[in-house]
């Protein structure tokens, strides 16, 4: 099925390192395919996961890993039968019985953005065969409450109750319970001990995760994998580490941060020196627990972190969910090379179980290569991966369409081993496991 959607202009050398990777990845797509299907036997690969990718040309590297994905709505229509094929694996595999899927979304009932994402989830369970309703946390629900979505479509959700060891809505108690809640508020209590199978587990809300702990798994990953294919790590691997706690309001472990800042920025300059870039280092900071793309800066200098003013100490000190951010992530920043119509564009990578189902740019048109791009302002482009996925063209250039989203979809995958590894630690039969 050819793509009818547009492709971002990559504003690089076509001879740079990333052509180079692409080639390579080409070259060893066998053996690469062989090694995920060992590592998804060995640890389990979460239910869905989506991944924020940066591409500068001479790197490829994931800076965001949400395994509570909130875009479904914004995949290429043409790639549903992919997605509802990989629910029904993946709903197998986590829960052989289940006959139905229970969704427990965001309280967001004003973000109709993110209600047509829960619309087109339950959408594509109820293809591969699922009954599928709607759990609603919210607190003063108590009937079912029916949505207008801008699509036309409508959305019911329903009072999530419990009854002994199990959480449902009406007569409706499923073996599959599907978070699409990241939990930034905390553990529900509702929700605590269910003997139902909780995808993904509750240790995996921004509640107890951390993403630095993630990072540390992907390093490890990309590490591994380096050697297998015989690439340089560095090229698919973004530096983090964690600083805190830090108060901004307060001015407290601000120098800290600097110094982490300082570190990041000395690193990354080594490094660009060793590859011969000509680009200035530059670091971001984010809180190292939550998504939304709150209390996150990009800075050249550290100097910006001990010189912010009350205005930008506030909104860096503001997490999801009124939340105050205290530990952070000190990131390698990595430019992100691409242009839709003039705008910068960053590629996100859906999965659904160990399948990437789709994907789409996240496009800014008044954001530069170095700024986090999930901000007010933003709008998405659907890519399709109908074809590269699965199906990378050798006989075509190294860095065409379905090449380029085949090596976006390899860098995406090694950050899903990593999540895998990460909820494996917090199952006590698969200890060992992950390493």
């Amino acid at each position: 099925m050819p793509s009818t959607h547009i492709v971002p202009n990559l504003q690089t050398t076509l001879t740079g390192p990333l052509l180079e990777l692409e080639r390579h990845l080409l070259d060893h797509q066998s053996q690469i395919e062989s090694w995920f299907r060992q590592q998804f036997r060995a640890t389990p690969a979460p239910f869905y996961a989506s991944v924020d990718l940066r591409n500068a040309g001479y790197k490829l590297a994931p800076v965001d890993t949400n395994l509570f994905p909130a875009g479904f709505n914004n995949l290429a229509p043409e790639l549903r039968p992919l997605a509802v094929q990989a629910a029904q694996a993946a709903v197998t595999q986590a829960c052989p019985v289940a006959d139905g899927v229970l969704i427990i979304p965001e309280n967001h009932t004003r973000n109709t953005f993110y209600l047509e994402n829960v619309r087109a989830l339950q959408h594509i369970l109820c293809a591969a065969g699922y009954e599928t309703r709607i759990g609603s946390l919210l607190p003063d629900l108590t009937e079912p409450m029916t949505l207008d979505l801008p699509s036309g479509e409508t959305l019911t959700l329903e009072p999530l109750v419990r009854k002994g060891d199990r959480v449902g809505v009406g007569d409706f108690f499923p073996c599959a319970v599907l978070l699409n809640n990241d939990l930034s508020s905390g553990r529900p209590e509702i929700l605590e001990g269910i003997e139902q199978t909780l995808l993904p587990p509750l240790d995996m809300g921004w509640v107890s995760r951390y993403k630095t702990h993630h990072f540390e798994h992907y390093t490890r990953v990309a590490a591994e994998f380096a050697a297998l294919i015989d690439i340089d790590p560095w090229i698919i691997t973004p530096r983090s580490v964690q600083c805190g706690p830090v108060d901004f309001k307060k001015r407290e472990g601000l120098e800290c941060l600097a110094g982490a800042v300082n570190s990041v920025l000395e690193e990354t300059a080594r490094a660009y020196a060793e590859h011969g870039v000509e680009d200035t280092p530059f670091a971001v900071v984010k809180s190292d627990r939550g998504t939304y793309g709150m209390a996150i800066m990009s800075v050249r200098d550290p100097e910006e972190i001990l010189s912010l003013n009350k205005k930008q100490r506030n909104k860096m000190s503001s997490g999801k969910e009124g939340l105050v951010a205290h530990q952070m992530m000190v990131q390698e920043g990595v430019y992100t090379f691409e242009t839709l119509n003039g705008a910068v564009a960053e590629p996100v990578v859906y999965m659904i179980g160990a399948r990437v189902v789709g994907g789409f740019y996240r496009v800014h048109t008044g954001k530069s290569a170095t700024d986090n791009l999930n901000a007010p302002g933003m709008h998405f482009e659907p890519l399709s991966f109908a074809e590269a996925c699965a199906l990378p063209d050798h006989q075509a250039d190294p860095d065409a369409a379905p090449n380029r989203f085949y090596a976006y979809g390899v860098v995406a995958r090694l950050a899903l081993v990593a999540a895998a590894r990460e909820i494996c630690e917090t199952k006590p039969e698969c200890a060992g496991a992950a390493e």
